[in-house]
């Protein structure tokens, strides 16, 4: 199977949580679903389409983490936009904008492995990677967030089968065989739950429990597959 192993990565980075459509948490990493938007914006598919293009029966995703999750809080001003215009003033009582403490990833840098059934669009998708283009404008989760991204390598990654072993990416619990997690000394182990895919509609379809090192070391589990890269990595697709 053909991969493009590619960086994200910017100075902060924040991947909302779905509990509320503005929850000042975020996710330490970007889900599946927010993937698919960043690499609609690299190849120019509009957002009413990303989610279908690059749904699981189209391609596979993969996702290691780079630099240590770090996290901290800043102030963010919310203004009010209500009536499609902005007084800078108190109106009736309340105030024009509202500052809410908002979590964000510092130094934010991740490694993206991607296949796609479709060889033009993957092709497409490696030489704007490449050459450093985008259509849309890449950002880490906020708009004001802007990301930058980095070609890692093209190569071919071999589907293997019920092994304990070394993964390097982030790893689905729903992968793992008999819950078998080999925790070791010297790592941080955490656990979140991540929407995994969604509709056109944007409502989303499924919610996956994933496993991930805090600085982004390997985790020994057992698996009935997985995939090994030319390099000897070994990645778990959602």
């Amino acid at each position: 199977m053909r991969v493009i192993a590619f960086d994200i990565f910017g100075d902060l980075a924040h991947f909302r949580r779905f509990y509320t459509t503005s929850s000042p948490l975020s996710f330490a990493f970007p889900p599946p679903t927010t993937i698919a938007g960043m690499l609609g914006a690299i190849i120019g598919i509009d957002k009413s389409e990303y989610l279908e293009v690059f749904s699981p029966e189209n391609c596979k995703i993969g996702l290691q983490i780079i630099n240590p999750i770090r996290k901290l809080r800043l102030g963010m001003n919310l203004i009010n936009t209500k009536g499609n215009y902005w007084i800078p003033t108190k109106n009736k009582g309340h105030e024009a904008r509202t500052q809410v403490k908002m979590e964000f990833i510092k130094d934010a840098r991740y490694r993206i492995y991607f296949h796609h059934k479709d060889e033009e669009l993957f092709k497409k998708l490696s030489e704007n990677i490449q050459e450093h283009k985008t259509f849309f404008t890449l950002s880490l989760g906020l708009s004001e967030l802007l990301g930058n991204f980095q070609f890692i390598k093209e190569s071919e990654f071999e589907e293997r089968e019920k092994e304990e072993v070394y993964i390097s990416s982030v790893v689905s619990v729903s992968q793992v065989k008999n819950n078998r997690i080999i925790f070791e000394e010297g790592k941080n182990y955490f656990r979140e739950r991540i929407p995994l895919y969604m509709s056109p509609e944007r409502i989303v379809k499924k919610y996956e429990d994933v496993i991930f090192e805090n600085h982004g070391k390997s985790i020994r589990v057992e698996v009935d597959k997985y995939w090994r890269g030319e390099d000897g990595e070994n990645v778990l697709f959602f």
